[in-house]
């Protein structure tokens, strides 16, 4: 009975890894970090990495397991959050795919301004969601959960 039940944890944690680690990215959003934390002391970088990882852990798990339940009370179906969610996945790439540079005055002073404080104000909006984990790994999430 545990060889079994140990066998369908691990079976669900693949299928949850594979499912949401293609739609986050940690390869694609480190650089887009180290980007927007360019000014940052490591100590500062660190702290934020720390609470980014720890909001997109409970983001998730939340939407995995409450996501169900919000869906049924506002009596949305599944198939109508796959289809929303791959819709935004799309777009986000879209504009990804034909974004203008920032210029290096908006740099320049998003990195002078980046303090311990501010990290610690901005460590869920923007950072986490919607940069790191947006509507499109939210969605996913939901439609783990409920498979």
């Amino acid at each position: 009975m545990t060889a079994e039940l140990l066998l369908a944890a691990g079976k669900s944690f693949l299928f949850v890894f594979a499912a949401l680690l293609p739609i986050l990215n940690p390869a694609a959003t480190a650089p887009i970090f180290l980007g927007l934390t360019e000014g940052a002391s490591p100590k500062t970088r660190a702290l934020l990495a720390r609470r980014i990882a720890r909001n997109m852990f409970a983001l998730m798990v939340g939407s995995m397991l409450v996501g169900s339940y919000v869906l049924e009370f506002f009596g949305i179906s599944l198939p109508i959050v796959r289809v929303g969610g791959g819709l935004i996945v799309a777009a986000a790439a879209w504009r990804l795919l034909n974004a203008s540079h920032a210029s290096d005055d908006r740099r320049t002073a998003l990195a002078e301004s980046f303090t311990p404080e501010q990290a610690r104000r901005q460590a869920f909006y923007p950072l986490t969601f919607p940069i790191s984990c947006g509507p499109g790994s939210i969605a996913a999430a939901i439609t783990v959960g409920v498979a």
